[in-house]
């Protein structure tokens, strides 16, 4: 016999459904508030994205730190924004594997696509990332979990080499498990 077991979604996650976007200012506006500074770098991944895209309907601001060895975890925290839903806290955490070494602590900017519902934003989502950096930069991966699509967008610094499958589990709560 197989259960299923749901975690209980938080009452600020219970909302209606999520429909207007933000314009491609508006997001470089918000990430140039947010990392700090008026990077090129970040106007052209976000409009590299909006063109291949769209406009997107939420977005979340957090930082986020990884490491691997072949094998490695990804644990972050930030804020989802949405025109129409508010704000809310979203922690995530996330296993991979792959020729990938070293370690890396990001800001990290993510434009979400496709969000009907704020709790849309909970779940696995699958990706495949590739760094090659010594000192850091901006980089930006794609990852899916049904019709929601994100686009991570990061700063940070550190040294990695190396390409990798994994996921990302995103949560309302923390946990050390990146399964």
């Amino acid at each position: 016999m197989l259960a299923a077991f749901a975690a209980p979604v938080p009452a600020a996650f219970a909302q209606g459904s999520l429909s207007d976007s933000f314009s491609g200012d508006e997001l470089v506006e918000s990430g140039k508030n947010f990392f700090g500074s008026t990077s090129q770098g970040l106007a052209s991944l976000v409009e590299r994205a909006v063109s291949q895209y769209g406009l997107p309907n939420g977005y979340i601001l957090g930082e986020d730190a990884g490491g691997a060895l072949f094998a490695g975890a990804r644990y972050g925290e930030g804020r989802v924004y949405t025109r129409n839903a508010g704000q809310y806290s979203v922690f995530w955490q996330g296993p991979s594997i792959g020729f990938d070494i070293g370690g890396d602590g990001s800001k990290v900017m993510m434009l979400v696509y496709n969000l009907n519902q704020i709790q849309d934003v909970l779940g696995r989502y699958a990706g495949v990332a590739g760094s090659a950096y010594v000192l850091g930069g901006f980089g930006m991966t794609v990852i899916k979990r049904g019709d929601v699509v994100m686009v991570p967008i990061r700063s940070g610094v550190g040294a990695r080499l190396g390409l990798n499958i994994g996921y990302l589990n995103f949560t309302s709560e923390p946990t050390w498990n990146p399964f």
